[in-house]
């Protein structure tokens, strides 16, 4: 398989599995069937866009992507079909699993784009990044979620993660990129299991030890 095949082999999990994400909040918050449409296809394409507005890309490209959009469509349709005592109860860490899909696949396509592209190994990182977590951002703060990228687990690190690997290996091999999306989406998974955390200060905390001391 070409190295142009594996990019949009990627590029399509990322979409299915954004897609899907999107149309599991969608249905979490009580959406109705045009909602979920939107929040999936959002989730699906945003961080594409995201990405291609910071390095250049016109976003009209997105047009011309007929088949990623008519597949976001139809694995929104199936979500939204599917009996929910059987999907949502059934599989409870289902929009972690899905995101964390999305999360490795796109985040190895942004950074492959940036690749040919020859941007530089910072930039690389950026697009794998944006990529990765741009979807997910614009989704659950159309949710009214505070974004996953700034909770407690560890989550953007992952995505950083594989555009470093790739913007200083280069690698190109299917297999390798294959080995990469699964370390991605095993490691997102574990983070989100054992809670994993980055380092954090609270300016709450402080205010609460500073309340009764001395004047």
């Amino acid at each position: 398989m070409e190295e142009w095949d594996i990019f949009h082999v990627f590029s399509l999990i990322g979409t299915i599995a954004f897609a899907v994400s999107g149309a599991l909040v969608a249905m979490e918050e009580e959406y109705d069937i045009l909602g979920v449409f939107v929040l999936g296809l959002v989730t699906a394409f945003g961080g594409g866009v995201v990405r291609n507005l910071l390095i250049g890309v016109p976003v009209t490209t997105l047009w011309s992507q007929g088949l990623f959009l008519k597949t976001a469509g139809i694995s929104i349709l199936i979500i939204f079909i599917l009996p929910i005592h059987w999907w949502i109860h059934h599989w409870k860490r289902s929009e972690a699993f899905f995101d964390a899909i999305g999360l490795a696949a796109f985040a190895i396509q942004g950074a492959s784009f940036a690749i040919q592209a020859n941007l530089p190994l910072s930039a690389v990182m950026v697009a794998a990044m944006l990529t990765g977590i741009g979807g997910g951002m614009i989704r659950d703060i159309m949710a009214g979620r505070k974004p996953l990228v700034l909770r407690d687990e560890i989550y953007a690190m992952w995505a950083i993660g594989a555009g470093l690997a790739i913007g200083l290996t280069r690698i190109q091999r299917p297999w390798e990129l294959l080995t990469l999306f699964l370390i991605v989406v095993l490691f997102r998974m574990l983070s989100v299991h054992y809670k994993w955390k980055l380092p954090r200060r609270s300016l709450h905390t402080a205010a609460r030890k500073n309340v009764g001391g001395p004047l």
